[in-house]
């Protein structure tokens, strides 16, 4: 029998989300019925959007909905209590293949983080890839390689000063272009450590 709900660990923050809407779209998931409906996203910009329902995934506390976005032409996850479906629903649709080879849980995770941090950052590290993705969790971001000796690390964070701690526990050289608040709280960071040392 297959299954449309999936359960990852992760995140210990605390949504309310309406029972009768998760069975909702649980049936949706099941039926392989499109659905459109209106999306507040994390900044509060509203959007209609349209997609294929795949799954419903608790993460942590949080209930994501992982789609295929018709319009975007990709996959996304959406935050259940930030949606609010339009009826009637649409069509039945065939189903697609799924994202990262059927792992759900890994995809969603790694989606969830990205979508849930304030800040976020494309770093450079001067480290081989396989290095630095032994050195961190799927939720806290993305490893791809550049060349034998870097990669680009996605990652974020809600905080600056989390970020960067994060950033220094890789032990390795860096490389940051943005957010501009990242760049500033770092190069406060790097003054206030060469004040720390003898001149």
């Amino acid at each position: 029998m297959a299954t449309y709900t999936v359960q990852v660990p992760a995140d210990t923050t605390t949504t309310s989300v309406d029972p009768s809407l998760l069975t909702q779209l649980a049936w949706l998931c099941r039926d392989r019925e499109q659905l459109r409906f209106d999306h507040r996203s994390h900044n509060g910009e509203s959007s209609v959007r349209r997609v294929e329902p795949y799954r419903l995934v608790n993460w942590g506390r949080r209930w994501y909905l992982l789609a295929y976005d018709l319009d975007r032409q990709d996959w996304r996850t959406f935050r259940v209590e930030r949606l609010a479906p339009r009826i009637p629903t649409g069509p039945r649709f065939t189903p697609r293949e799924l994202p990262e080879g059927g792992d759900v849980a890994a995809y969603v995770s790694r989606g969830a983080s990205t979508a849930a941090w304030r800040y976020q950052a494309k770093v450079i590290v001067h480290a081989p890839a396989e290095r630095i993705a032994a050195m961190i969790s799927p939720a806290a971001g993305t490893v791809e390689p550049i060349d034998d000796t870097s990669c680009l690390f996605t990652t974020g964070s809600d905080s600056l000063q989390s970020l960067a701690v994060h950033l220094g526990l890789l032990d390795t050289d860096f490389h940051v272009d943005g957010p501009p608040e990242l760049v500033a709280h770092l190069t406060k960071l790097a003054s206030r450590y060469d004040h720390a040392t003898p001149s």
